[in-house]
């Protein structure tokens, strides 16, 4: 393993970043005591989105739809739109058809969607067209899980991606198979929504966490009046509310609004083991502990510094810690911990020698098997 430029690993170019970042974080960031809006920390049950999906036709394509002979589900289609537009093809016809591709349009129905509104819809290549740039897609039907039609679509698709450069010599040419529609869709049916029956809303958190949702019912409690909310678990919590729509919906703005300081996350340290990507988050610590890892040595010694006041100047004396990172490649040495040692200062010294994604990785789930790491790791 080499210092030099050629023998940096991803993990250099990219957990450097993330981990002064995280340093950044670290000092700037405000307390553990910080408060956040409700809004950012619940979601109200039952208002959400429904995803939608349709299948449908592209045509007016210059030459790049789909290859016929490779996907006759698109010759199928277009026989079929045929037939309910009055037009019978002769038996035994063999269509070739170049400017049309079979494609599959997505899209998401949001809470309290009316008919009449419009929705951007997303249109996807499932044939092996080569562009959908300039086509047209034909009136598609989207349906819910329920298999029900609740919005139509049709428009011309635009593609991204395609472009020349500032020299006009080159052309950037990226993802062509898949294009958008603003406003593409009309809804046409809406979502029918339990939000104004009954005197009781349940509110979720994003994240399932004890304290998190007793500081939420005292926040509401205090705001609201005594017994306002009652915590079900550690995710769902039940709030009375006022009847009729105009108080209610005034009572879940306020709602929404409200400050709540949330309990402090628990450790968790993420790991890419393909580009070697590291973030973690402040609740992560290490105790005491001995890795060895083929010739990677890092020792990290904590020794307090004592700043002691001139004479006669009425100060106090101030002892501080203050991190020493030892670095050293030299075979047969071994990785020395010591309890209180930040995870960051570890990953930091092992990215400065030039340690690979998998030399971390091992190091890591090493010291979480060992129980010296404080924390969840996950894997992706």
């Amino acid at each position: 393993m080499t210092n030099g430029s050629a023998g940096k690993s991803v993990l250099g170019k990219t957990a450097a970043v993330l981990l002064c970042a995280a340093g950044l974080l670290g000092a700037f960031a405000p307390a553990a005591g910080h408060a956040e809006r409700l809004k950012d920390l619940a979601s109200i049950q039952g208002v959400r989105e429904n995803q939608l999906l349709g299948y449908g036709l592209v045509v007016g394509l210059d030459g790049s739809g789909d290859q016929t002979t490779q996907t006759p589900f698109t010759v199928q289609s277009v026989v079929s739109m045929l037939q309910n537009s009055g037009v019978n093809l002769p038996p035994g016809t063999s269509l070739q058809l170049k400017n049309v591709a079979a494609v599959m349009v997505t899209s998401s129905l949001p809470a309290f969607a009316q008919p009449g509104q419009t929705l951007d819809i997303t249109v996807s290549s499932m044939g092996n067209a080569k562009s959908l740039r300039g086509g047209t897609l034909l009136m598609t039907p989207l349906k819910g899980a329920d298999n029900q039609i609740y919005a139509m679509a049709q428009g011309n698709v635009l593609v991204g991606g395609v472009g020349a450069a500032a020299s006009g010599s080159k052309v950037q040419v990226n993802h062509l198979s898949v294009g958008r529609i603003s406003a593409g869709a009309t809804v046409e049916r809406a979502v029918a929504s339990q939000l104004g029956q009954g005197n009781t809303i349940n509110l979720e958190l994003h994240d399932t966490d004890f304290s998190t949702a007793s500081r939420v019912v005292d926040a509401v409690n205090q705001r609201f009046g005594a017994d306002t909310a009652a915590a079900l678990d550690g995710r769902v919590i039940r709030v009375r509310s006022p009847e009729g729509s105009d108080r209610r919906v005034a009572f879940l703005g306020a709602l929404e609004s409200l400050n709540v300081n949330p309990a402090q996350l628990a450790a968790k340290v993420i790991m890419n083991a393909r580009t070697g990507s590291v973030v973690m988050n402040q609740s992560v610590t290490l105790d005491a502990c001995a890795v060895a890892h083929g010739n990677l040595s890092v020792v990290i010694n904590t020794q307090p510094v004592i700043s002691q006041p001139g004479p006669l100047s009425n100060g106090q004396t101030v002892v501080a810690q203050r991190s020493q990172i030892e670095i050293n490649k030299e075979p047969g040495q071994v990785l020395l911990l010591k309890s209180g040692v930040s995870l960051a200062d570890v990953v930091k010294a092992l990215n400065s020698i030039g340690a690979t994604p998998q030399d971390l990785l091992a190091i890591l789930q090493a010291m979480k098997a060992a129980g010296a790491l404080r924390a969840e790791l996950e894997i992706i």
